[in-house]
């Protein structure tokens, strides 16, 4: 049966490109099967990659002081403690993970809690097709917030890996019932 409703721009898009929908869906689950299975090397390897980004950052502002600030007083101190900075925090994350992930594992529940607030604002104003498929996500990234900060920080060393394989899952799932709600409207 032909699924009926309202025109909205968004809904011609989901419906031409359904299986690509699909394919991400499917892949996000998968990803999230396997991060939720490795929970404490997933939460080791996010934040030695996000050190690495940082301290990549900070290189690339130093070489921008020395660059072109070199001869402005105020502008090379200003760019070159930026960087400096950057590369301190880059290198803290990669040489101490585990303690490191204590504090980012705070950062996540605030970021779940946000996160999931906007998804539902998204669901509520956009109505894709299934949008309580997204409208659920946005309740289960609040709701993972929630926990990460009630449990923090005694189990940090896992629930990094542990919730972003839970949120990737979610993320996959609303993809995939998207894909599928696109796949029988009747435009």
């Amino acid at each position: 049966m032909m699924m009926q409703s309202p025109f909205h721009p968004h809904h011609t898009t989901f419906k031409n490109h359904w299986g690509a929908f699909l394919g991400f869906g499917i892949i996000l689950f998968l990803i999230g099967l396997v991060a939720i299975g490795a929970s404490a090397q997933t939460t080791l390897i996010t934040v030695v990659v996000l050190g690495v980004f940082l301290l990549s950052a900070g290189l690339l502002m130093m070489v921008d002081a020395f660059t072109f600030w070199w001869r402005k007083w105020q502008g090379f101190f200003l760019h070159l403690i930026m960087g400096l900075l950057y590369f301190a925090v880059g290198l803290s994350l990669i040489t101490n993970p585990v303690l490191s992930s204590i504090s980012i594992t705070l950062l996540l529940g605030i970021f779940y809690l946000i996160i999931g607030l906007f998804r539902g604002i998204y669901a509520l104003s956009i109505r894709t097709p299934r949008w309580g498929w997204n409208f659920l996500n946005g309740l289960i990234s609040l709701l993972l917030g929630v926990l990460i900060l009630a449990a923090w920080p005694a189990s940090s060393l896992f629930i990094i890996g542990l919730f972003v394989g839970i949120d990737l899952i979610f993320s996959g799932l609303t993809y995939i019932m998207a894909a599928l709600g696109a796949r029988s409207l009747n435009l």
